[in-house]
Formats: structure tokens, sequence, C-alpha cells
């Protein structure tokens, strides 16, 4: 077995539609969190001229407007009229497909595997990752 390896990574610049859509999720999840401390949020986005797609499951007892979160991150960022090189803040589709946390999901973040059984289990121990995994 060869003991050498090639490791990869991408990195990306301000504008990239990478960086684009993680501000957009950021922005989600801060608004979600200013009205509901125990929201489950998993928002995902894509990007490409004149499009915004945002994905995922979000529970919460919030009430947010997606499309006007992400045209307000993209207006903020300058993508707007002749400036945004053909992406415009005002005049993009905006597409939500989001949906309320899993079961599987839920159950795997109410009630952690690790602490199911035991007894005397400290309040925050009880809260599992649900689909986070480590990098």
């Amino acid at each position: 077995m060869s003991s050498r390896y090639l490791f990869t990574s991408e990195s990306v610049t301000e504008g990239h539609p990478d960086k684009v859509c993680d501000q957009i999720s950021d922005a989600v999840l801060d608004a979600i969190l200013s009205q509901d401390e125990s929201a489950r949020v998993a928002c995902e986005c894509a990007v490409s001229t004149g499009l915004v797609l945002m994905t995922g499951e979000i529970t919460t007892t919030a009430n947010v407007n997606y499309q006007d979160i992400a045209r307000k991150v993209i207006e903020d960022i300058g993508y707007v009229d002749d400036k945004g090189g053909g992406f415009d803040a005002h005049s993009c589709a905006v597409l939500t497909a989001i949906n309320k946390q899993s079961p599987d999901i839920a159950g795997g973040v109410f009630s952690a595997l690790e602490t199911r059984g035991k007894e005397n289990v400290d309040k925050t121990d009880l809260i599992g990752a649900g689909d986070q995994g480590m990098m």
C-alpha cells in the first residue's frame, strides 16, 4: 500500500456563488433564530444567473419571508441593476423548496442515541447532532 496520497480542497473568494449562498443561508438562520431560539434549521442554497434556489428542512415557529431575505442579501452584496453583471436582486427568480425536519432526523435531535435508557442525564446531553457530521 502506497504511503502517498493527494489532498485537495476548494477555496473561493468573495462574489463566488458559494459565498453568496453561504450568506443567504446564514441570513435565513439569523432571521429564524431571532424569533425562535429552539428552531431546527438546515437551509441549503444554490445560485445561477437570474436564479436562487433555497432548499432544506426547517422546523420553527418563526415567520420569515425567504424570498425577501435572499433578495436583501443579494442587494447588500451589490448585485443590483447593471452592476450585477446579469444577476439582479430585484429581478432574479427565488424558488423555495423548504419542508419541516424529517421525523428520522428530529428523533436523533430530540433523543440522542448516547443517552437513551440512561438516568440522571444532563439536559444538554439529550440533544443529538441530527444530520451533522464531523469533518
